[in-house]
């Protein structure tokens, strides 16, 4: 709704009221304004049109009565001022149409030119509206006035005398009007004269010096009568609040019109029942940016590649360099750089890890998490069966593990199965063996920011923070879980925490991880240490090997031997490469996505290595490499470049595949050792680049 325009600002007809009933400041509603020079002092009535009139000398005697009016009187407003030699009135008539008085009334409309008149000469103030009466020319001073008979002249002691005069209201539906009108006056009528009010003006005394002074009025005089039909004052406070109140009514107003179907259809509205459909428009062509591998693209040449990478492969900032491409299409090398030499790989070492679950375990493995019954029937047992993604989030929340198994859920299947009987909460973590951090390893690797302590029972990986990559670790993520657990159920956690389950003991819940391609698609994208261990071990205990971190190593380099790999001299120690042990060359990196990235149905072993291309970042948009590829020389692989990262204190990795400009998949890996990570990973980044930038062919 577009904002509301600001209220108009309506004139406030109470704006000349600023006295107290009674005080004698009641300032007067229609006050004939007098040019300074000649206004006289004149008192300050109310609503009223009373009028207190003192006469000189000569002038007839002052009645006390109040004198009685017909219901055909004109009320006038006078102010008179008389020369030596004649006498002028002023008269302003109401715009209230009447009949015109009898004849002995007197009803007279003169203006006579402006001049001070001696104290000697009548001079009336009376209240008239707010609108001053054209001065007449100043040759025009004599008019012919028709005036009734005047009273005897009172007695020097009755020479000021209070006279009260009363208004009568003018009957329902009538006007005044002028008896008489001047040659000079050709101005518009004048305007009505407002109702008179309740309030009743305070009499005041006119001394022949000038002055003005309140008296008392006479005890005999009634109170006027209320004008009939008199409006009630409104300021504009309330007009404003009238006002608005009727637009808001308005706009609802028309808010339910337009949703009535026969209004909605008349106008053809969108949501009208039966607006008439338009023809369905063509759908849009979509162009799309990723193609898929040309068959008829120029094959790349080792030349080709050789030239173009001269320059960004020979970048100091790299250290000690060593790197290959492969063409998976023909499986030739295309760039050869040390290909075979052993460096430190870092978070590389993943992929290792990753390619030989796929190749050794079910796609469709998954890792659970259960809870059975213990010594006694008010005990329970949680199982650890090694998934450290067990999420502590309510059921419809991801933390960074989508399609985690949640503990709500488990908690919920115990005390359906238990009846609520469980009081007491032990773990069995039997399923791992070994030290819970690896050779290789920083004191401070774990807890930190990128590993716990690895366990077989978790939740969130351990994290503080279950929806942030780089949150702190618990210490002790086992008994983390556990008292998490025993809350949740209502339960405490035993005295003696870790007990082994019994064989064939009552199963009270059991949870599910999601599957092992899905897991390693996360594990290669957020490159995370403690889900890549967890990994490791699977493939441990699929080969009947011990659950730890040699026996996950060593079972990835035979897996890999054994599928035809050259694992010459490569030293594994972990399965996350958080060791500084560890050492591959760029040539088994390479050749294990260049197997992932074959044309299908070439080699037996790229179906079951395919997922790893799934979970490689994508160079400035996700994983970790979403805040990378930004410099100039670097830009043209954002989008087309998929690797997997790796970064130690003076070791950078990058390798995976990138799309050339002629349709080509190029497989690379490039290792850096001995260089800083601020410069030798924008350098990286290029070399990766002039990849997808060379064509090559």
């Amino acid at each position: 709704m577009p904002p509301h325009e600001e209220e108009p600002m309506w004139p406030s007809d109470d704006s000349d009221t600023t006295g107290a009933k009674g005080d004698g400041n009641d300032s007067a509603s229609g006050q004939l304004p007098t040019p300074p020079e000649e206004q006289p002092k004149q008192a300050s009535l109310a609503n009223q049109e009373t009028v207190w009139v003192r006469h000189p000398k000569g002038e007839g005697e002052a009645s006390p009565e109040r004198e009685e009016s017909q219901a055909s009187e004109q009320t006038v407003n006078v102010e008179a001022r008389r020369q030596p030699s004649e006498q002028t009135v002023n008269v302003q008539a109401s715009q209230q149409q009447t009949p015109k008085p009898p004849p002995s009334e007197q009803t007279v409309h003169v203006q006579a030119p402006k001049q001070q008149q001696p104290p000697s000469e009548q001079t009336v103030h009376v209240q008239a509206p707010r609108q001053q009466q054209p001065k007449p020319p100043p040759s025009e001073q004599t008019v012919q006035v028709r005036r009734p008979p005047q009273p005897p002249e009172p007695s020097a002691a009755e020479q000021t005398q209070i006279v009260p005069l009363q208004p009568i209201a003018p009957p329902p539906q009538q006007q005044y009007q002028q008896q008489q009108q001047m040659p000079w006056q050709n101005t518009p009528p004048p305007q009505p004269i407002p109702p008179a009010g309740n309030m009743v003006a305070q009499p005041m005394r006119i001394e022949p010096s000038g002055e003005v002074h309140p008296v008392e009025a006479p005890s005999e005089e009634q109170p006027p009568p209320e004008a009939p039909d008199a409006p009630p004052k409104t300021g504009r406070k309330r007009r404003g609040l009238v006002f608005g109140g009727v637009a808001v009514v308005l706009v609802i107003a028309v808010g339910v019109a337009l949703a009535v179907p026969y209004v909605s259809n008349r106008l053809g509205l969108p949501w009208a029942p039966n607006v008439p459909k338009g023809d369905e428009p063509e759908p849009a062509a979509v162009t799309l940016s990723l193609q898929p591998p040309s068959d008829s693209a120029p094959t790349p040449s080792s030349s080709g590649v050789n030239s173009a990478l001269s320059g960004p492969a020979s970048n100091p900032a790299l250290g000690t360099v060593a790197g290959t491409v492969i063409d998976p299409a023909t499986g030739s090398t295309l760039w050869n750089h040390n290909a075979t030499q052993l460096l430190t790989p870092a978070s590389a070492t993943k992929l290792l890890i990753s390619a030989a679950a796929l190749l050794k375990l079910d796609h469709a493995m998954q890792l659970t998490t259960k809870v059975v019954q213990g010594a006694s029937p008010d005990t329970a047992i949680i199982v650890a069966g090694g998934d450290p993604t067990l999420s502590s989030l309510p059921a419809g929340k991801d933390s960074v593990y989508p399609g985690a198994a949640h503990l709500d859920d488990l908690v919920a299947q115990v005390k359906a199965a238990s009846g609520g009987k469980i009081t007491k909460v032990q773990i069995d973590l039997s399923m791992y063996t070994g030290p819970t951090s690896a050779q290789g390893w920083a004191p401070d690797d774990a807890p930190s920011i990128s590993a716990a302590p690895v366990v077989p029972a978790m939740l969130d990986g351990g994290r503080q923070d279950p929806t942030v990559d780089y949150s702190m670790r618990s210490a002790n993520p086992a008994l983390s879980l556990l008292q998490e657990f025993s809350s949740r159920l209502g339960a405490s956690v035993a005295p003696t925490t870790t007990a082994t389950a019994t064989q064939g003991a009552k199963v009270l819940g059991e949870v599910k991880s999601a599957p092992l391609t899905e897991l390693i698609n996360n594990l290669l994208s957020i490159s995370d240490d403690n889900l890549a261990e967890a990994v490791a071990r699977q493939l441990a205990i699929g080969a009947g090997a011990p659950a730890s971190f040699e026996g996950g190593a060593q079972t990835a380099l035979n897996v890999l031997a054994q599928n035809g790999f050259d694992t010459s001299g490569a030293v594994l120690n972990d399965g996350s490469g958080l060791s500084t042990l560890n050492k591959v060359s760029p040539k088994l990196l390479a050749q294990l996505l260049s197997v992932a990235a074959a044309p299908t149905g070439k080699d037996p072993r790229t179906e079951k290595l395919r997922p790893l291309l799934e979970g490689l970042p994508v160079a400035g948009g996700s994983g970790t490499l979403s805040d990378r590829f930004d410099a100039p020389n670097a830009k043209d692989g954002r989008g087309w470049v998929r690797a997997k990262t790796g970064t130690l204190s003076g070791v950078n990795t990058l390798a995976g595949v990138v799309l050339d400009k002629d349709g080509r998949v190029l497989v690379f890996a490039v290792m850096s050792n001995g260089s800083d990570a601020n410069s030798a990973r924008p350098a990286l980044d290029a070399v990766a680049a002039t990849l997808r930038g060379c064509g090559c062919g």
